[in-house]
């Protein structure tokens, strides 16, 4: 069936469905007995877990669990009789596939309609409960500034009811860490500390508890597997401003040479002895750096107990982390032509393939990830392929399983996928047409392509935020009343997180863009129940100096190399820079990717890259 030949392996990629639909009203009962046995009113089910990752190990998916619904950002407010799980505009559509509405409202997590719903719903004077490893303190200060209007109160509880009633619950992640190799990350471990230790020491900080595991990564130079297609080992580090760092993490991931490395970086403890670690680093009133994006509640009472000042601000290593070095550059640039080459095998393929009417998305899932496996590079995906075709292309954050899995027929298929390469990692959105496209799909598409060569070739002074360039990809769309619930582009890691913060282009995208920082640039259109429409190039900000100008200018370095359906495009809607710069980037194509794939696939190249 596909182009590939190698030897069965398992996928990185299921498609059954998570969730069990049919026992959500049991166990919400069930978890209704537990409130009720602590004198609770109602009860809080995030989707996260202590490091408020993204990606959580199966231990963690007590919303799923819970409620059906297996998105990556929800809340579940639990009340005696009545529901909610709040969601962003990515899950509209998703909601009302996985969740039974009769137990779960799904309500917008924008602020003012989840405050209106918190005052409408839950009863004056009521305790809500909460586990206080899965929520940030400004969770819990956002939260009971609405709760205290009506003299209801937040109340943490030591275990969390959903694990009280998950008889079945997996056993905790406990994969081996790995030395991320010096030619990849660009700079040692020691002199990353060494620039964190100088930072605490300038703010005047007596030590840093690091909270998210990807700065973890980053600053010991490690790699885990103890979450799905994002290489991290779930753990906690406290850095001080002198002194040796101290690692908390289970000793069983630590092996052999790896070990010996670590040895020398840090001291090794349990998790269990973080409790102690934080109260004597805090002592006499020392102050200790928690992360307000990711520290859960519960360790700024660890601090504080222990007599120490809980400092909640920005952890530093998040910045640095950002900003790439010319070893990770280099290593992304490579990363995405090996990537690009794939894509361009799998999509010369598929225009083969489509024709003879029996490929579904999971084909296309399946064949497209055999692709990139036979760079013989291959890690991990990044993230759940997208394979969306019509109505479930207009599924932001769609997953094809064995149930919701359609024919790819007349229409437009949406492909969002990435790879984990140890030297970098990918992410890009390809939308096709298969068949004649209509002239509506035609001039949505091309307002969509439109934005993203705005945000291409925008040249920009230094300070400017990704908020500030974000309306370039939306205009076009907004002059036809269009927009979409997402935003425009998210940072990337290094071989990491392919949702990497704190960059972002987005209308909260306050953070200041600077060279060495990679992000996504993916404008879209969504027309429920019809089709989705897709565009995502990863972009790198580089130097963009003017020769008679005194002040500093940037600018993107596309990334992704990867041909754009030109049978979507309407050509009389794009202005001339518009065409030069479609020409510029396939000949860039063409010229990078044509040594790299088979001759079957270089005539497909060749006619996908031919100038408009």
């Amino acid at each position: 069936m596909f182009a590939t030949k190698t030897t069965p392996r398992k996928f990185f990629q299921t498609f059954e469905e998570i969730a069990d639909f049919s026992a959500t009203r049991p166990r919400v009962t069930e978890l209704r007995k537990q409130m009720v046995n602590l004198k609770l009113d109602g009860f809080l089910v995030p989707r996260s877990d202590e490091y408020q990752g993204e990606y959580v190990a199966d231990c963690e998916e007590r919303l799923a669990y819970i409620s059906g619904f297996t998105g990556s950002a929800g809340l579940a407010v639990i009340l005696e009789t009545k529901a909610a799980i709040f969601i962003d505009g990515r899950y509209i559509l998703q909601i009302d596939q996985q969740v039974d509405t009769d137990i779960f409202t799904p309500v917008s997590s924008v602020d003012g309609i989840m405050r209106e719903w918190l005052i409408n719903t839950i009863p004056a004077h009521a305790k809500i409960g909460y586990d206080p490893r899965l929520h940030t303190n400004h969770d819990i200060e956002r939260l009971n500034a609405v709760l205290t209007t009506f003299s209801a109160k937040l109340v943490p509880v030591e275990h969390n009811l959903v694990d009280s009633i998950w008889n079945d619950r997996p056993s905790p992640p406990a994969a081996l860490i790995s030395v991320h190799p010096e030619n990849l990350s660009g700079e040692t471990a020691p002199s990353k500390i060494e620039r964190i230790n100088h930072v605490l020491l300038i703010e005047r900080i007596d030590a840093l508890l690091v909270s998210d595991p990807h700065n973890i990564a980053w600053a010991f130079n490690i790699r885990g597997a103890d979450v799905a297609h994002t290489p991290i080992a779930l753990c906690y580090a406290l850095i001080p401003a002198n002194g040796t760092p101290t690692l908390f993490v289970d000793p069983g991931k630590i092996s052999g040479f790896n070990r010996d490395y670590l040895i020398s970086l840090a001291e090794i403890a349990p998790p269990s002895e973080m409790i102690i670690a934080l109260r004597q680093a805090g002592r006499g009133g020392r102050k200790i750096r928690l992360d307000k994006v990711t520290a859960g509640s519960h360790l700024k009472s660890m601090v504080e107990n222990g007599g120490g000042k809980a400092d909640l601000g920005i952890d530093p290593i998040t910045k640095m982390k950002a900003i790439k070095n010319n070893a990770e550059i280099n290593g992304s640039r490579d990363a995405h032509k090996r990537d690009g080459a794939a894509m361009v095998n799998f999509l010369s393929w598929l225009d083969t393939e489509v024709p003879k009417n029996y490929l579904t998305e999971i084909d296309t899932v399946k064949a497209l990830e055999n692709f990139r496996y036979e760079t013989q590079k291959l890690k991990d995906i990044s993230f759940p392929t997208i394979s969306g075709f019509g109505a479930n292309g207009a599924i932001v954050h769609y997953r094809a399983t064995e149930t919701s899995n359609k024919k790819l027929e007349k229409g437009l298929f949406l492909i969002d996928s990435g790879a984990q390469y140890e030297d970098g990692t990918t992410d890009v959105t390809r939308t096709v047409s298969i068949g004649t496209p209509t002239v509506e799909m035609r001039k949505k598409f091309t307002r969509v392509l439109k934005g993203m060569i705005a945000i291409s070739k925008i040249i920009f002074p230094k300070g400017t935020t990704g908020a500030q360039i974000d309306v370039l990809a939306r205009q076009f769309l907004w002059a036809e009343g269009e927009d979409y619930d997402h935003g425009t582009g998210h940072g990337v890691g290094s071989y990491l997180s392919v949702h990497e913060g704190p960059q972002r282009i987005s209308k909260t995208g306050t953070t200041i863009l600077e060279p060495g920082m990679i992000l996504s640039n993916e404008p879209g259109f969504y027309k429920p129940k019809s089709y989705g429409i897709r565009i995502e190039n990863l972009i790198l900000v580089e130097d963009r100096p003017f020769k008679k100008s005194s002040r500093e200018f940037l600018g993107f370095e596309t990334l992704t190399l990867v041909p754009i359906d030109k049978s979507l495009i309407m050509l009389s809607s794009l202005n001339k820079d518009e065409k030069n710069w479609l020409n510029a980037y396939h000949s860039r194509v063409l010229e990078t990717l044509f040594p790299l794939v088979p001759d079957k696939s270089r005539s497909w190249l060749q006619l996908a890259c031919a100038p408009v």
